[in-house]
């Protein structure tokens, strides 16, 4: 394929100067020169490099560098970086010459980008290792995960370029690790972003609807705003105040949750957009008029003080500030106004960049207490990585990246913030460590309460501790976040290894007086006789004396005939399975992979599937390949972490396959109702049903409809001829 060179370099060149002329920050001749500097390097090191689209694929990093300097606002130090992050990977420069051209920092963070890229590239036994060394490298420097995010959100806007299968594996992962990382380093615009291009990629139906359904809303939208502007103009400049007045819709992600969350349609989520009031003021005056604003506005609009929220008196550990309240607008529809002043609306936008405009210098010290008070709970939790799954770090750092808060206060008066349904043990281990260990109970606003207490906004606890308190398993049934679970396992698997050595030596003596030999082989046996779980559990009974010489004697003289009842019962139960496959499963209704394979499968509890949807297979260790709804909760997880275990599906034959599925439906009850519904699946539609409960209550009936249908669109039918029913007003599949 021939390309124009000619006209590349000066689009190339456009696209620079475009870069250097957009930046959040005002930028000197100093810092100018180490961006061109990087620059003609990126240059130098890409020439002869393509993207998928057939690109010169310098407009990558360009591109990304100018996300880094516009949108999330930081200084030339990471622009540099965003310019080279490809470089040590895809070309002959190594961290030693970046190390000679630009200095140790720059070469760092460019070092700590190739780590994450070429974990990218790796197929990792589980993906979300990815995560913990992405963590890992937060903790050397934020601005490598900062400029990651920047790379993924430009690879996520390109992404059409990319084979189906692998658009949805990152566009899972990217809803996975960087839409929360997104939101917890303050960048809101960017978190959405991610979310809806994943949205687009792993659903695209529902997002072609939304965004139509948005469109279609869109000049009501308009009017709406201009109408609010009007009115609340007026009484603002009376006041002599300076402001703008915007409206915006929601995030395409965000309405597809609350539809999904609340059972609704997109044309009852009633606040899919809001209206934002920023204001100018000095740092003095920032409150008051924050204040005055809301008194304005609240004495036009009736507003609903259940979905008050006041983040300028408390900010949001991201450092996010404002004021939300929800109003009876000027159609008497209900609309959320956020107020905030222009340094608070930067915050909003660039996260924990936009601090370094209000503070001196660029370095991690100078960053707000609650990000690095974040950070350090990172590195907590990553210290005592060994004591924890992969999956559980996962969960608990997404718990503290995502979570609502709940403030709370020390005796002192200071304030904490925790994940929402956090208790006052939580609260122990987040003042610290030992004092969470030794925790016995705590005094909540002067009354005494038991460790697994869930704190309230605006509580006072003082902690109650003791020396001779140790922490327990139970314990693990109510904390919630990650630094006291991880301090916790940490200390019951140095227990329980400290017992089962003993029980092991134990043990040991004991098979001597039996005339028992001790190997492994033997040790699975006593395991399955005694119908213990693991090898560990076998010597743990023995250190406590739950197992004896008595309990060896029997599984000694019992052996034998018990290993011989064992062998005929495997070949028995393995004859059964076999019957049981070949006539519970339709074999040719479903083909996998590339090659279009027929291979034996069963369907996840998850979910339903029935022809016509779109389905994937997962190949699990232990029960073979399960088949899943596209829509499936836990498709983005599995697509994130256990890509290479993820099979495409499609289906064949479908029209002789039957499916059972359950439909939701609601509405006014009315007499007849029942039979109204009856005759529309049973005669109309000829569909058979299995079940029907129905539940009326003051003159609102809720139900389910248990049908066996053929495929999709026969239920898709049934579902528009029930919702046309008198009085029906919701119908959804289950």
């Amino acid at each position: 394929m021939a390309y124009d060179i000619e006209q590349e370099k000066k689009e190339i060149s456009a696209r620079y100067k475009d870069l250097i002329t957009n930046t959040y920050r005002t930028l000197d001749e100093e810092q100018n020169k180490l961006i061109r500097k990087a620059f003609d390097i990126a240059l130098d090191a890409h020439k002869d490099q393509r993207r998928k689209t057939g690109e010169p694929y310098i407009y990558h990093p360009i591109a990304v560098a100018k996300i880094v300097a516009k949108e999330i606002g930081l200084g030339a130090t990471s622009i540099a970086c965003a310019l080279l992050h490809d470089v040590i990977e895809d070309s002959d420069y190594t961290y030693e010459d970046l190390k000679k051209l630009f200095g140790e920092k720059i070469a760092n963070i460019v070092k700590g980008l190739t780590k994450i890229s070429v974990m990218n590239h790796q197929n990792i036994s589980i993906q979300s290792e990815n995560y913990r060394k992405l963590l890992m490298t937060l903790s050397e420097d934020f601005r490598v995960i900062l400029i990651k995010i920047a790379d993924r959100l430009h690879n996520m806007r390109t992404l059409e370029s990319m084979a189906p299968d692998k658009q949805k594996k990152i566009a899972s992962e990217t809803a996975y690790i960087y839409a929360p990382l997104a939101h917890r380093l303050g960048l809101y615009n960017i978190k959405s972003e991610l979310e809806d291009l994943s949205l687009k990629y792993n659903n695209p139906e529902v997002y072609t609807e939304i965004v139509s359904k948005l469109e279609l809303a869109k000049e009501h939208r308009e009017k709406y705003v201009e109408e609010f502007k009007k009115e609340v103009s007026e009484q603002l400049k009376e006041e002599g105040l300076e402001f703008t007045i915007k409206g915006r819709a929601k995030a395409i992600s965000s309405i597809y949750r609350k539809i999904l969350k609340q059972g609704v349609t997109f044309e009852e989520v009633y606040d899919n957009y809001a209206i934002r009031i920023i204001y100018k003021s000095d740092q003095k005056n920032e409150k008051f008029i924050a204040w005055k604003i809301y008194s304005v506005v609240t004495d036009l609009y009736h507003s609903n003080p259940l979905r008050m929220r006041d983040w300028i008196t408390q900010p949001r550990s991201t450092g996010y500030e404002s004021l939300h309240l929800t109003v009876l607008g000027p159609d008497k529809k209900w609309i959320e106004v956020q107020i905030r002043s222009e340094r608070m609306d930067d915050i909003a936008e660039k996260g924990v960049a936009a601090h370094y405009k209000y503070k001196e210098g660029f370095d991690q010290n100078s960053d707000d207490k609650n990000f690095e008070q974040w950070v350090t709970e990172i590195r907590d939790v990553l210290e005592n990585q060994n004591s924890l799954t992969t999956s559980e770090l996962l969960d608990n750092i997404k718990l503290n990246l995502y979570s609502k808060e709940v403030f709370v206060f020390t005796p002192k008066g200071d304030t904490k913030s925790l994940p929402i349904g956090s208790t006052a043990l939580d609260f122990a281990f987040s003042v610290h460590t030992g004092l969470g260990m030794n925790c016995l109970g705590a005094k909540v606003n002067g009354k005494l309460v038991p460790l697994s207490y869930v704190l309230q906004n605006g509580d006072q606890i003082d902690i109650l501790s003791s020396q001779n308190q140790k922490p327990k398993a139970d314990w693990l049934d109510f904390v919630v976040t990650s630094k006291a679970r991880s301090k916790i396992k940490h200390f019951l698997n140095s227990e329980k290894s400290h017992l089962v050595e003993e029980g092991k030596e134990i043990l040991q003596r004991k098979v001597r007086h039996v005339k028992l030999n001790y190997n492994d082989e033997e040790i699975n046996n006593m395991q399955k006789f005694f119908g213990m779980k693991t090898s560990q559990e076998v010597f743990l009974a023995f250190q406590s004396g739950q197992l004896d010489t008595g309990d060896l004697k029997r599984y000694s003289e019992s052996k034998s005939v018990f290993q011989n009842f064992l062998s005929r019962f495997r070949k028995s139960s393995s004859k059964n399975e076999v019957v049981k496959e070949t006539t519970d499963k339709n074999l040719d209704m479903i083909v996998f992979g590339k090659a279009e394979e027929k291979l034996n499968y069963s369907y996840a509890k998850c979910c339903t599937v029935i022809p016509g949807d779109k389905i994937f297979g997962f190949l699990t260790i232990s029960d073979g390949i399960k088949v899943h709804n596209d829509a499936c909760p836990n498709a983005i997880n599995l697509r994130a972490q256990y890509d290479y275990r993820v099979l495409s599906a499609k289906w064949v034959n479908a029209e002789s396959f039957k499916n059972r599925i359950k439909i939701e439906i609601e509405g006014l009850d009315r007499v007849g109702m029942i039979n109204d519904i009856s005759r529309v699946i049973s005669n109309d539609l000829n569909i058979d049903m299995k079940g029907l409960s129905i539940e009326s209550n003051d003159g609102i009936f809720t139900g389910t409809i248990t049908l066996e249908v053929k495929n999709k669109s026969q239920l898709e039918e049934t579902q528009k001829q029930i919702k046309a029913i008198d009085g029906v007003a919701k119908v959804r599949r289950l």
